[in-house]
């Protein structure tokens, strides 16, 4: 990132003051790691051992005896035996069914921390079904770097930031498939820039949206989690169905109870301040560790010692830990253990704040149902592609055009990051409304990318083509426009949807790439990157790849992380 991301001073005391608030990594490495540890039931830390305690702990079938027990399954017959068994306690410590096993199903579901879905002013958009009239489901993780307990205080460090509103500083959008085929995971660079919704928080008090560029992780401290959310679809468009927020306690008592997870350096790595901030603290020898507790939690808030120091390589490793531990999870002997899979029900409970709609134990219980339908070769993680900024934003992450675009489309429309084919409705296009001749369309010329400039009248040539079709009022828009990956056709409302499907159809654009936009007022066509050249639209076949700017990893990956050479030992 040319230098630790977000350490750079900016001119002007707002800007440094903002800037100071929103990178407060003095002595804690940024911002720790991840919630990947909340798409699985998780474990207990020091408070959740003591509330374990209470009703239901070692009552029944549950005690340790009965555990031991389970371990001695030689026999095929013992071993159905107990797996029906564990099916027995499972259900019992689920779904609550009988006095003490009720009991601690509440207690379970009184740990829950609960906070609105959305705090924005923007209605999301709902998501399309697929053939089987199934939908996605898109879960944001985010990480909290608060400082509000004793707990966090020791683990995070940074005297001078305690007491202040926690920041999100991890944040992942957790995509499962319609067909839960497959399951992406998009990581957005703590240090992105992007401008604020307005968000309502709970108790009233309104942020209005900003009218500059703000660091992302600053979403958290404006309402809540819930204003993340908002942040989230204010820059992607894509909708959001939970949220799922964890600290620095949470990430060390969840990676105690899953009980270890290997991770891998090429390299001896001592994690240590750099340039008068403090590093993670982490120390590992070269080769294989499994590390848990809070060993895990210094790995995931690393940033001097891997690769150039920057948020990105810290995403990495994240998806790296994340990855190892859904492979370890899947092993099954944390499941098979009633006694375990207590542990990790009460701190799961515990370290978690979620929206309204993941408030109990059978809710969260589900969703883990469902998450575990994809295997691990068809997980995908990725990074949202970027590029830095300049001036008094050097150091800092925007959206690389075109690329990261193109990776929320695919989200959006549930395609497969890992390029392989999904079972998707094909979309039914509705009848027109009024005749071609009286549709009004604005033409863009959006074919700018990275690399290149605008095409000049393309517009314009497109406009003819609509007008050939019949179009008599296609004109073309020649304000500013950002460049497009890809063409697409907008409309503000649902009585224009069969009118901008109509204009799709007419020029050869995949109805799919027609969509609803609170930010044009009438049809407008955008020619894209993909339609560059002259003549008729080229539809593209074969499945999209994903960009290679996301830096896409498999989930069965197990590479090293790259340890840079000022951080051995």
């Amino acid at each position: 990132m040319g230098g630790p991301v977000g350490r750079s001073s900016t001119s002007g005391e707002g800007t440094r003051s903002r800037v100071q608030h929103a990178d407060r990594d003095g002595g804690d490495e940024g911002r720790y790691g991840d919630t990947r540890e909340s798409g699985d039931a998780g474990g207990s830390g020091t408070e959740g051992k003591a509330a374990a305690q209470g009703p239901g702990r070692r009552s029944g079938p549950r005690g340790r005896s009965s555990g031991a027990r389970s371990s001695r399954r030689a026999p095929k017959s013992g071993k159905r035996r107990v797996l029906r068994w564990v099916s027995a306690v499972l259900a019992l410590l689920i779904l609550g069914a009988g006095g003490a096993g009720y009991l601690y199903y509440e207690h379970l579901n009184s740990n829950i921390k609960k906070e609105d879905l959305t705090l924005g002013d923007k209605q999301m958009a709902d998501h399309k079904a697929n053939a089987a009239g199934q939908t996605p489901l898109n879960i944001l993780l985010i990480g909290s770097d608060a400082r509000d307990s004793k707990a966090n205080q020791k683990l995070g460090g940074a005297k001078e930031t305690f007491g202040s509103p926690p920041l999100a500083d991890v944040q992942m959008l957790l995509h499962l498939s319609a067909d839960r085929s497959n399951l992406s995971v998009v990581s957005m660079p703590r240090d992105t820039m992007l401008k604020m919704p307005k968000c309502t928080a709970p108790d009233g008090e309104v942020y209005p949206a900003s009218t500059r560029d703000v660091q992302t992780n600053e979403s958290l401290r404006r309402g809540g989690p819930g204003c993340t959310v908002a942040a989230w679809y204010e820059l992607t468009g894509i909708r959001i169905d939970h949220f799922m927020m964890i600290d620095f306690a949470g990430v060390v008592s969840m990676a105690d109870a899953i009980g270890g997870v290997p991770v891998c350096v090429d390299a001896n790595i001592l994690s240590r301040g750099a340039n008068g901030r403090g590093g993670s603290g982490l120390k590992l020898e070269k080769g294989t560790t499994y590390v848990k507790g809070e060993q895990a939690l210094q790995w995931l808030r690393t940033r001097y010692g891997f690769e150039d120091g920057s948020d990105l390589a810290r995403a990495k490793a994240q998806h790296q830990y994340m990855n190892s531990m859904v492979r370890e999870l899947r092993k099954g002997t944390k499941l098979t253990d009633p006694g375990k899979l207590m542990d990790l029900a009460e701190a799961a409970t515990t370290a978690l704040t979620v929206d309204k709609g993941l408030d109990t134990v059978k809710k969260l219980y589900d969703l883990a149902e469902e998450l575990k339908k994809v295997p691990t070769k068809r997980i995908t993680m990725s990074t949202m592609p970027n590029v830095y900024g300049t001036g008094t934003n050097a150091g800092r992450v925007y959206p690389k055009a075109g690329d990261a675009e193109q990776l929320f489309r695919m989200v959006r429309e549930d395609m497969p990051l890992d390029g392989k084919a999904s079972k998707r409705k094909p979309v039914e296009p509705k009848d027109p409304s009024a005749p071609a001749g009286e549709i009004a369309v604005a033409v863009r010329n959006a074919t700018a990318t990275d690399g290149l400039g605008p095409v000049s009248g393309r517009a314009g040539d497109v406009e003819k083509l609509l007008k050939e079709a019949g179009f008599a009022k296609a004109t073309v828009d020649a304000g500013n426009v950002a460049g497009a990956a890809r063409t697409g056709v907008l409309y503000p409302s649902a009585e224009l949807e069969g009118d901008a499907q109509a204009v799709a159809k007419a020029l050869g654009i995949p109805v799919s790439q027609v969509k609803r936009s609170t930010d044009v007022s009438g049809i407008s066509l955008a020619v894209g990157a993909d339609w560059r050249d002259e003549g008729v639209y080229p539809v593209s076949k074969g499945t999209e790849k994903t960009p290679e700017s996301a830096g896409a990893q498999n989930g069965e990956e197990k590479g090293c992380m790259k340890v840079n050479p000022q951080y051995t030992w």
